[in-house]
């Protein structure tokens, strides 16, 4: 239960942050560009990348801390850091093939459903 408790305020925190920095970012450069959401998704892979390493490997920290921070926090900053460190784990063990596989369908088959989506969706409801 503490697991879920842990994750569930970290998660809130997380988006909390997300919308925060990307609100910022965007009315100090303008939404032309996702720029808020690009710097979030390189900020949370970072720590991600950090907190694997110091959180699972260096530091003795209980599971509960740990999956509150990364699932939790950085989850609900950012999904893309999950993707990056899998990623780099594939790398590193050598599956470099499954990695780019794993890259290449990410990115095609999630851009595709959330095209799919809306376009279920505008069909449903009609256009606006």
């Amino acid at each position: 239960m503490q697991h879920y408790l842990a994750i569930a305020l970290g998660g809130a925190l997380g988006s909390v942050l997300r919308f925060a920095l990307n609100e910022t970012v965007s009315d100090r450069f303008g939404r032309a560009f996702p720029w808020g959401t690009l710097g979030i998704n390189v900020v949370g892979s970072f720590l991600i990348g950090l907190l694997a390493i110091l959180l699972v490997e260096r530091w003795d920290v209980s599971p509960v801390i740990r999956l509150g921070l990364m699932v939790g926090v950085l989850g609900g900053f950012t999904t893309f850091s999950s993707f990056s460190l899998e990623v780099v784990n594939l790398m590193q063990n050598g599956a470099f093939l499954r990695a780019f596989g794993y890259v290449l369908a990410s990115v095609t088959v999630c851009v595709a459903a959330a095209a799919l989506g809306m376009g279920l969706a505008r069909s449903v409801l009609g256009p606006v």
